[in-house]
């Protein structure tokens, strides 16, 4: 018997995409392949007249296979975005995720989950490595956590107002998005111009005008440091998740928060 976490897929040898099985609940069980079976001994055919049996049974052989365990991470909404797009930051401000932030590319290597409870609903978002143009292909490292976005309901797209052109940041992000296939262009995306804390009221109108025009969405202008913005994301997000966010009562304990570490 062997354990794993919530959301392992179990995929065939031969092409890494067949998909053989998928355990998504909670104290899920499979059996995948089934173990010898050793037949009966020679002391099974002893009887009174046969002291000494040297007959035995052969059995049926074990099966066996090779094959590939890949989590995919259950969360209800993803955060995408360049590296230092301020994912991170954001995450740390609505769940206690405690996720590295840094003034550089690349500080978050690995997926984080948190759990957010807001108006007395709770959902998870999970926050993956920043992408890069030519992800898809390899380039970065944001490409191999893809994945862990697939099961989610909805997208929160966050681009740096800092940036040079704030709309071809977010095609990058969406071209990549679209490379790597599996439907990920076509969830629900909420788009947000993060780090407005830095900009003032006029240079910020500006740039979600062009952002809005790239994106063909309504864009949330956003401080993930300075708090501006969040609760009018938390109210996005929780309506593209619809019921499935769960209910919280006012006696629950402190939010929780999950962080995935590869073993």
């Amino acid at each position: 018997m062997i354990k794993v976490p919530i959301g392992t897929q179990i995929l065939s040898d031969d092409d890494e995409r067949t998909l053989l099985a998928d355990l998504t609940k909670e104290g899920e069980q499979i059996v995948f392949l089934r173990g010898g079976d050793g037949g009966r001994g020679n002391a099974s055919y002893k009887t009174s007249t046969n002291r000494a049996p040297r007959q035995h049974g052969t059995g049926w052989p074990y099966e066996e296979a090779w094959v590939w365990l890949r989590l995919k991470l259950l969360a209800d909404a993803g955060l995408v975005g360049l590296p230092n797009a301020g994912k991170s930051t954001f995450i740390n401000q609505v769940t206690n995720a405690q996720a590295k932030v840094g003034a550089y590319a690349f500080t978050t290597t690995r997926p984080q989950l948190g759990v957010v409870r807001h108006k007395q609903r709770e959902f998870v978002v999970a926050d993956i490595p920043g992408l890069i143009e030519g992800a898809a292909e390899g380039a970065g490292i944001g490409d191999r956590f893809l994945g862990h976005i697939e099961r989610c309901r909805v997208l929160l797209h966050l681009v740096d107002a800092n940036d040079a052109d704030v709309a071809e940041s977010y095609r990058i992000v969406r071209d990549e998005l679209e490379n790597y296939g599996a439907g990920l262009t076509d969830k629900k995306v909420i788009v947000a111009l993060n780090k407005i804390d830095t900009l003032d009221d006029e240079l910020v109108a500006a740039l979600s005008a062009e952002l809005e025009e790239a994106s063909g969405a309504e864009v949330i202008p956003l401080s993930g440091a300075a708090g501006t913005g969040v609760d009018w994301v938390l109210d996005k997000l929780l309506e593209a998740i619809g019921p499935e966010a769960s209910k919280v009562s006012d006696d629950d304990e402190g939010e929780d928060a999950i962080e995935w570490s590869p073993v």
